[in-house]
């Protein structure tokens, strides 16, 4: 069992994270600094699924509006998440921690299908899964996969690390005034538009009741300091 408020629990990373100070690509100290959290969390008996997305690499509606045919691009931000998925992968098994790359795209050369009742099983036995290839269809965000993950692996919340320390009635970088939630009820979050996850995912994070933390992946210890309950972050819940 977890010390944690949660046994079990999914973690959401933008790809824009693994980038650190570069501005392209996969920072590997940054992705270092990532796994070193999880493997810490995860010794203290959390069992933690990753959804990683794609901005570092490639980013999907973008390449849309550039003139790629968007089912097309949606398909290569996918394969871009595998890529983040086993940089992810090598990270933490330098830690020492067992992990399992499952993609929705199968690619049984570089990682597992994603099979539900397998993922469950490796979390149980100890290791940390990471869910990649978005669900296997365009249109639909990596959020919304966080999202779908989370509920099939009944996990009791799910943490997206982002670049600020919560949610904010506007953007904290442009405007030195925006005030910070502590705590949101769903319905906020979808009728203010507070761009905290699309809302397919926020929808479906409040018909299976599992509460959203939003917190900074860019302070030390953030995970651990928000999943005992002292770090500092935004909850939306009911």
């Amino acid at each position: 069992m977890s010390e944690y408020k949660y046994d079990r629990v999914l973690l959401k990373i933008s790809g824009e994270a693994l980038m650190g100070d570069q501005e392209y690509g996969i920072d590997t100290k940054m992705t270092a600094r990532i796994a070193k959290e999880v493997a810490e969390a995860h010794a203290k008996g959390l069992q933690i699924a990753l959804v990683i997305g794609a901005g570092n690499i490639f980013r999907g509606l973008s390449a849309a509006a550039g003139g790629i045919e968007r089912a097309t691009a949606d398909y290569m931000g996918m394969l871009a998440t595998v890529m983040n998925a086993l940089a992810m992968q090598s990270a933490l098994e330098q830690q020492g921690v067992d992990t399992r790359v499952q993609s929705a795209i199968p690619m049984q050369t570089v990682c597992e299908p994603y099979i539900r009742r397998r993922a469950v099983r490796h979390m149980e036995k100890g290791r940390v899964v990471i869910f990649a290839a978005g669900t296997g269809s365009p249109y639909f965000t990596t959020d919304t996969t966080a999202a779908l993950r989370a509920a099939e692996m009944e996990c009791g919340a799910l943490l997206k690390g982002t670049q600020v320390d919560g949610v904010y009635d506007s953007d904290p970088n442009k405007n030195p005034n925006a005030k910070r939630y502590d705590t949101l009820n769903y319905q906020k979050v979808l009728t203010d538009d507070l761009k905290v996850m699309d809302a397919a995912a926020v929808t479906l994070m409040r018909e299976n009741n599992i509460p959203i933390i939003v917190f900074s992946l860019h302070e030390t210890g953030g995970f651990d300091k928000v999943m005992s309950g002292k770090g500092t972050c935004t909850t939306i819940q009911t």
